[in-house]
Parts: C-alpha cells; structure tokens; sequence
C-alpha cells in the first residue's frame, strides 16, 4: 500500500464498507440496493461500518475504495444457478467474478478494481454477496426469485460484517428511531 493510501485510510477509517451495486431500473440487477436499504431500516450499524449505494457509478467510487480497508460488494450475479441462489465469492475470484458475471454495469466494478490496485489501494479484503438474477430486463421491480431471497441475502451481509469484527444489532423499525425518509424505495420493497 502506497504511504498516500495509509494516509487516507488513516485520516477517514471505513473499516468495512458495504457497496450495493446494480442499476435499480433494471429488475433484480436493483438487488444490491434492495438489500443495503433493509439492512439500513433493520439494523444499527456500528462505528466503521459504512453502507452505499454505488449504482453503476464506476471509477466515481475509487475514493470511496481507497478509503475501505475491507469491502462487501452486493449485486446481482450470473452463475448459471436458479434464480434467487445466494452467491458468495472472494478474494482473487471477485476480479474474475466482475469481469464475467456481473450485469451491464460489470465493465464499471472490474475497472474501479482494477484503478485500486494500480495505485495500489486495493482493499484488504473484497468479497461479493449476491444473488442469482432471473432477469435484467428494464423494470422496476424485481422478480419473484430474487425477491423471495433478498432477506437470506441481507442476512448474508449481516454475517460477512460480522465475522469482520463488527457487530451487527437487528432493530424493528419503531416511530422512535430516525430512519432515512425513502418513502419511493419502500414503495418499491426497499
């Protein structure tokens, strides 16, 4: 790691960084922001912990990744399983996994991946969470499959954090606690 890197990483710590991946407007490719919007209504996320919604934003989220020491990508994945199979890959796999398997978007993480480790700020560890899609087709909602899953999905992150070292508290929602006001994303099982 260049002493730049160390720098950043020293400055602003994401100790874990969980990045939802997919483009909401393509059925289940939305799946990682459908997860990451439960797990932020379920849970309490503890210090250094940190959730975004990457989109299909690309090289824009090379800060983001070079301030993450350990980071969870979540996204559909092509497998060739069933539809809505929970898929876990990690290590040097993830880069074959990006540039192979993952929807439209794919060309985007492979690169962003690829600019950390040039500059050498690639994270201690990159695992991808994820499900298998039935479609990627234009829709804003996401097939029976996926949809049927997302909550084995979220608790698959949930687990991955913690192993990390970070715990994890599940939370009902309740009128006392602050929750971000999404109301389109619920409309749309958020």
């Amino acid at each position: 790691m260049s002493g730049d890197c160390a720098r950043e990483r020293a400055g602003k710590p994401i100790g874990v960084l969980v990045l939802g991946l997919g483009n909401v407007l393509l059925g289940d490719d939305g799946l990682g922001a459908a997860a990451l919007a439960r797990i932020e209504r379920g849970y309490r996320l503890p210090p250094g912990v940190r959730l975004e919604d990457g989109g299909t934003l690309g090289l824009s989220l090379l800060g983001l990744l070079a301030e993450s020491d350990r980071v969870i990508l979540v996204d559909a994945v092509r497998t060739g399983s069933a539809p809505g199979t929970l898929v876990r890959i990690d290590g040097e796999d993830v880069m074959d996994a990006v540039r192979e398997r993952l929807s439209p978007h794919q060309i985007g993480v492979a690169d962003l991946l690829d600019a950390a480790r040039l500059i050498d700020c690639y994270p201690t560890t990159v695992t991808l969470l994820g499900l298998a899609p039935e479609t990627i087709d234009l829709s804003v909602t996401r097939s029976n499959a996926v949809d049927a899953n997302l909550d084995q999905l979220v608790e698959a992150v949930v687990r991955e954090v913690q192993s990390l070292g970070y715990e994890m508290v599940h939370e009902a929602e309740s009128e006392g606690r602050r929750r971000p006001n999404r109301d389109l994303a619920r409309h749309f099982g958020m």
